[in-house]
């Protein structure tokens, strides 16, 4: 598929997968994530279970503390991953909120892109403005984010982003 130059400018369109092939998905559990400079090539290609993110057992602090490695490794020219999110109080009730994202970018040629969907509250699911309400008292950020690229009822369908140009591998 053919694209237009990318633009000094963002530019949204609707989402749409990344165009590049991932020769080798890594998956990582709750609270796991790959080291910095264990993985080698331009392309990178993740997926994260974040099911266990809850205060009574400390998977809120696993996830604190893997993240940042996640951060790290994601600078490569053409990166995908994939995430599975579950934020619970105790492992003995149900998640407050949970949604699943995918996200990319390919340097190379200046797109990107980043959907959440599959929203849910206590277990029934809602859209995206309902879940932004769920967690807006507890970080305004993430509610912003869940309202611009939630995909479902009474949301919007991600987005797909020009880079600006100067950006490249």
């Amino acid at each position: 598929m053919t694209r237009p130059a990318a633009a000094n400018t963002p530019n949204f369109t609707p989402y749409r997968s990344p165009t590049f092939h991932c020769p080798t998905v890594h998956h990582y559990g709750n609270g796991l994530g790959p080291r910095p400079g264990t993985l080698n090539g331009t392309t990178l290609c993740v997926t994260y279970n974040k099911r266990d993110i809850t205060a009574d057992n400390g998977g809120a602090i696993r996830f604190a503390f893997v993240e940042p490695g996640r951060f790290a490794v994601a600078g490569k020219c053409q990166y995908w991953q994939r995430d599975h999110w579950k934020v619970r109080i105790d492992r003995g009730f149900g998640a407050i909120v949970q949604w699943d994202g995918s996200y990319w970018w390919d340097l190379r040629n200046g797109y990107g892109g980043a959907i959440l969907r599959n929203f849910r509250i206590e277990g029934q699911p809602v859209g995206p403005a309902q879940a932004a309400a769920a967690v807006a008292t507890i970080s305004p950020p993430l509610a912003a984010q869940m309202r611009r690229y939630g995909a479902g009822p009474g949301g919007g369908f991600g987005a797909e982003v020009t880079l600006p140009s100067g950006i490249g591998c």
